[in-house]
């Protein structure tokens, strides 16, 4: 599984085939059959494991506070560090369209980022980080900032004008209630 989640990152989901997984694991192609025999089967289970380790990588739920742990998340995205992660959601979302069990697991690991997400807002409204607001409304509109700046990941053109790299910390501060550059300080802190 972990070949076909560094397969689908690296090179898309498209890419993941038996044979792919079985080179890369210098298997024959037949040992991956015996636990995928469909190989639609092993496409989404790659993207579950990829969604979950990237979720792990670059969503924290210990290790700071929630101002921090959310600051941490904001980074990753504006330096960039997620963009293999962006192409995967955008690789899927359009696969999902052709595909019902992609589309299952597209909304699957949807859910379990909109849950950590909201939560992570509720502790930081709990503990005075963030204002008293509706955490998942919140979330949703967090994230439709993340996919928004994540369909520009496959583009070449210079993104570099603060418009696009703090668009997500930008809209991050405003819907938590949070004085414009927060989490930028809180980065550098």
């Amino acid at each position: 599984m972990d070949a076909a989640a560094a397969i689908a990152l690296e090179e898309g989901m498209e890419r993941i085939t038996l044979r792919a997984v079985a080179q890369r694991l210098g298997v024959r192609p037949g040992l991956i059959t015996h636990y995928f025999p469909a190989a639609e089967d092993l496409v989404v289970e790659a993207f579950t494991r990829a969604a979950l380790t990237e979720r792990e990588r670059f969503f924290p739920m210990d290790g700071g506070t929630p101002l921090q742990r959310l600051a941490h998340f904001v980074d990753h995205i504006q330096r960039g560090l997620s963009s293999s992660l962006a192409r995967l959601w955008l690789n899927a979302q359009h696969l999902s369209r052709f595909s019902p069990s992609v589309a299952a697991a597209v909304e699957e690991q949807d859910a379990l980022d909109r849950s950590r997400l909201t939560e992570l807002i509720r502790e930081g409204i709990a503990v005075g980080e963030f204002a008293d607001i509706d955490a998942e409304a919140a979330g949703i509109r967090i994230f439709l900032a993340v996919d928004g700046r994540g369909a520009y990941v496959n583009r070449t053109a210079d993104l570099s004008h603060p418009a696009y790299r703090d668009f997500v910390a930008d809209v991050t501060e405003c819907m938590l209630g949070l004085a414009p550059g927060t989490l930028e300080r809180q980065i550098q802190a």
